[in-house]
C-alpha cells in the first residue's frame, strides 16, 4: 500500500482537535467507533466473520485441510494467515504480490493468536509425524478507513471460534469444532505529535508519527505488541497504552463472546 500524503493543514486540524480532546467524528480520544459483525456470512468456508468498524469493513474466512506437519512440531497442526489488500477497498491498494502492509497485518493477527495459545494445536494432529490439520486464515479487506489491525483480528477470532474441522469430508472421522479457547483481542493506538488516540481513522493514521498495536488475552495479559511508523513512544506512553488496551479489549471481548 502506498502511504498517501495529506495536506499539512489537514494534519494540523486533526492535531488541534485532539488538543481539545475532540476528533473529526466527535469521538473521545480513547473511544472506538461503532462496531458491527456478522457470523458465518460465507457458506463455503469452515468458519467466517465480517466486521465493520466505522467505515472499515473486513471479511475473514477459514479453510481447513489435512497436510504434513513441520519437522520441529510433528504432533501439532499448522496455522497459515494471509491478508489481501485489493484496489476495490481503497485506491492506494495495488494488485500483485502481497505488500508490506498486508504482510504486517497478517503477522500481527497471527502472532496474537499464537502467543496466546488460542488454538490447541496438538488437537489438530491426525497422526504424529505424518498428518495434521492445516488451518488457513484468509483476511479480505472490503473497505478501508483506518485500523485494519483490530478489524482483522476481531474478524479472525470470530471466524475461528465458529469454525468446524471437516474430518468427515476427508474420511478422517467425525467433524469437530475448532479447539479455540480464548479471545486475544488487539487495541491499536496512534501518536500524533504528543497525543495518543485509539482506533484511528485513515486520516488519523496518515497524520500519525507512531502506531502501537497491543494484543491482550482473556486474563488481561499482554501477549504481543507491534510498533509501526517512524516516530517514537516513551515508556510512559507505552505503559498508559497497555492500561487503556486492557480496558478497551475487555469491553470488545464481552461483545464478541455474547454475540451482541
Amino acid at each position: 500500500m502506498k502511504r498517501n500524503i495529506i495536506p499539512e493543514i489537514k494534519k494540523e486540524l486533526i492535531y488541534r482537535l485532539a488538543q481539545r480532546e475532540c476528533r473529526e467524528d466527535d469521538r473521545p480520544l480513547l473511544a472506538y467507533r461503532e462496531m458491527n459483525f456478522a457470523i458465518n456470512p460465507i457458506s463455503t468456508a469452515e468458519g467466517s466473520a465480517r466486521v465493520q468498524l466505522g467505515k472499515t469493513d473486513v471479511l475473514v474466512g477459514v479453510k481447513v485441510q489435512p497436510g504434513e506437519p513441520y519437522p520441529d512440531k510433528p504432533d501439532e497442526g499448522v496455522l497459515m494467515t494471509g491478508c489481501e489488500l485489493k484496489p476495490m477497498a481503497h485506491p492506494s491498494f495495488e494488485t500483485g504480490a502481497p505488500s508490506d502492509d498486508s504482510v504486517e497485518i497478517a503477522r500481527v493477527v497471527d502472532r496474537g493468536i499464537r502467543e496466546s495459545n488460542m488454538i490447541d494445536m496438538k488437537k489438530l494432529c491426525i497422526e504424529p509425524g505424518k498428518k495434521i490439520w492445516i488451518v488457513n486464515l484468509d483476511i479480505q479487506v472490503i473497505d478501508y478507513d483506518g485500523n485494519l489491525f483490530d478489524s482483522a483480528t476481531i474478524a479472525s477470532l470470530l471466524a475461528l471460534h465458529q469454525a468446524t474441522v471437516p474430518a468427515s469430508r476427508f474420511g478422517l472421522g467425525d467433524d469437530f469444532r475448532m479447539p479455540a479457547s480464548s479471545w486475544p483481542v488487539t487495541a491499536t493506538f496512534v501518536k500524533i505529535k504528543d497525543i495518543i488516540m485509539a482506533d484511528p481513522t485513515m486520516t488519523e493514521e496518515l497524520s500519525a508519527d507512531a502506531r502501537l498495536t497491543i494484543s491482550i488475552d482473556d486474563g488481561g495479559h499482554v501477549r504481543a505488541m507491534q510498533k509501526g511508523l517512524k516516530g517514537s513512544l516513551t515508556y510512559d506512553e507505552v505503559s498508559r497504552a497497555v492500561d487503556t488496551a486492557q480496558k478497551l479489549t475487555l469491553d470488545i471481548r464481552s461483545r464478541l463472546i455474547s454475540g451482541e
